[in-house]
């Protein structure tokens, strides 16, 4: 039997460039539950910042940030525009691979998801919406 989040990830997979950069842990962190990425213009990112209770790796480029999650953080789940959701951690078409800006300490790179939702709807003004229609 197929789990709804095994047809999810193989869907995912088959979406996913290969081409395409990603962006890479610091040296000795582990990723047990895989990563995603989530990016905003940079000049939210000054402002979300001090919303989060624990902050994960963060990138920064001259126009995004990009927050680590674990992936499927985006599962029943509409991030609020202007943010834009990576599965994978994969970069768009970007003219340069962002800096690490934030590192954390210990081994997991991870921002927890809900916070930086919340605090993304807070800042673009957005109502917080938790659940979506599914299709696989």
């Amino acid at each position: 039997m197929v789990c709804l989040d095994t047809l999810i990830r193989l869907r995912r997979g088959q979406r996913t460039p290969q081409a395409l950069r990603r962006l890479a842990l610091p040296e000795g962190m582990t990723a047990p539950m895989g990563c995603d990425a989530v990016a905003v213009p940079a000049p939210l990112g000054p402002r979300v910042l001090p919303l989060l209770p624990r902050v994960g790796c963060v990138y920064a480029d001259g126009e995004h940030w990009w927050w680590i999650v674990p992936s499927d953080s985006d599962y029943a789940l509409r991030w609020p525009e202007p943010a834009r959701y990576s599965a994978g951690a994969f970069l768009p078409d970007t003219p340069s691979v962002p800096d690490l800006i934030h590192k954390p300490g210990g081994t997991v790179p991870y921002t927890p998801p809900i916070p930086l939702y919340l605090a993304l709807c807070r800042v673009t003004g957005t109502t917080p919406t938790w659940t979506r229609p599914i299709s696989a």
